[in-house]
């Protein structure tokens, strides 16, 4: 039977996204504005569900494996319920030739990512005709891991959907990096609140708190804006949280040397020696589906996926550094370029194009600060990982005012390196 009208308050969408983080955020959304969702494992399952729910909506990924992603929207085109089903897709890039192959399919928009939730949610509130409240105020928020602690960075001000986004990047990143004793910086720059910010400011934190399970002694606040500092003062909850005024004092006994501590997980060096000599068991023809939801199978293959083809720099003058880099990603078919110092780097940055940078702080000629300063003139802003050791904490420190938002102490290991690169480089917004 062909789908008739359908009832207008519960709309059905189908999603299929690869996106842990994404997808879930997503989900909350929909649901929490009437809608009904549901989630499709795989391609395979993703036909399947189409034909029993005649969704209003198929929300999809657009795969690497193409031949999967082309043969799920030929079974819609053939389905007379779904014929008519709009589809939002989401990419990294697609050429204009591949575009041009998703016309007859009913594609009503193409958003690469990184995604913009206004722009997505107005979207999905023109197809569905259901009203979606997005806070459009400004603030900007990351979430990185350096030394097993999280740093959450906060500017311009406290966007509420934006904090409901910290709950899944924060788990994403717990998992990614096994971290058993969680501990948390949250720096908010640029920002001055005041008491109308205050149910915001109590969610963020709610918000960290819960999603993290950091205990309050391990959670830090670094802040110049007298309100923070009063509000947490105000509130008996959070007594146990520390508010700094400067990054020193705020990383001040959180930055621990991991393994001298007993902190590293007993499975680290396995799981990296498993990611190295991994092999993809795939036959000729075989068509394979990779999902965030089936990681627990097929995650050394999502992991050397993702990092295949990738561009990478090392500027570090230790031949050892440069030789454990390029070892940790000859398995996955990287490009990695080394140089012995600034200088060396500097001649080709205006030529050559880069993914990833690893850069050492100490080095002769242009050391690690000219490289940065040279890279903000220029505004190349591919991410960078600097590299430094346990006595060079003032140069760590100095580099993150910079901008630098990831950091390696050395000495280095090879699954160390990897899961930061995974970190930075794995797309989900």
């Amino acid at each position: 039977m062909v789908k008739g009208k359908k009832d207008a308050v519960m709309k059905q969408v189908l999603i299929i996204i690869d996106s842990l983080l994404l997808r879930e955020y997503i989900c909350q959304k929909l649901e929490e504005n009437g809608v009904d969702v549901s989630i499709a494992s795989s391609p395979v399952d993703g036909i399947s569900r189409m034909r029993n729910l005649a969704p209003d909506l198929i929300i999809l990924d657009y795969l690497q494996d193409r031949q999967a992603f082309m043969e799920l929207l030929k079974q819609k085109k053939l389905d007379l319920n779904a014929a008519n089903t709009p589809v939002v897709i989401f990419a990294q890039e697609i050429e204009q030739k591949e575009l041009l192959k998703l016309v007859p399919y009913n594609v009503k928009k193409v958003f690469y990512k990184p995604v913009k939730i206004d722009s997505l949610f107005g979207t999905l509130s023109e197809i569905l005709g259901v009203p979606f409240a997005v806070d459009e105020r400004p603030g900007i928020m990351e979430v990185h891991v350096n030394e097993s602690v999280l740093f959450v960075e906060i500017a311009q001000g406290l966007n509420k959907d934006k904090i409901d986004l910290l709950r899944f990047k924060i788990s994403e990143l717990l998992e990614l990096y096994k971290i058993r004793i969680p501990k948390v910086i949250i720096i908010l720059s640029n920002i001055k609140l005041n008491f109308s910010d205050a149910p915001n400011m109590q969610k963020l934190l709610r918000v960290v708190l819960a999603s993290s399970k950091a205990k309050q002694r391990n959670v830090k606040i670094l802040t110049k804006d007298d309100f923070i500092h009063q509000f947490i003062k105000g509130q008996e909850e959070y007594n146990e949280i520390e508010v700094a005024s400067n990054l020193q004092q705020a990383m001040k006994g959180l930055l621990v040397d991991a393994e001298k501590n007993g902190q590293t997980d007993g499975n680290t060096d396995l799981i990296g020696k498993m990611i190295f000599k991994a092999k993809a068991a795939v036959k000729e023809g075989d068509l394979v589906f990779k999902f965030a939801s089936e990681e627990k199978k097929t995650s050394l293959e999502i992991i050397r996926d993702s990092l295949q083809n990738i561009r990478i720099a090392v500027i570090d003058d230790d031949f050892v550094i440069q030789e454990m880099i390029k070892n940790t990603f000859q398995m996955c078919e990287a490009s990695v370029t080394m140089f012995l110092d600034g200088a060396e780097f500097l001649k080709v940055v205006d030529t050559q194009e880069f993914d990833l940078a690893f850069l050492d702080m100490n080095m002769p000629k242009i050391d690690g600060f000219g490289v940065l300063k040279a890279l903000q003139v220029r505004n190349i802003q591919y991410p960078v990982i600097v590299l430094t050791s346990v006595n060079q904490r003032e140069a760590m420190i100095k580099a993150i005012q910079m901008g630098v938002r990831s950091y390696l102490i050395k000495p280095l290991k090879p699954e160390d390196i990897f899961m930061k690169s995974i970190e930075i480089l794995k797309a989900n917004f």
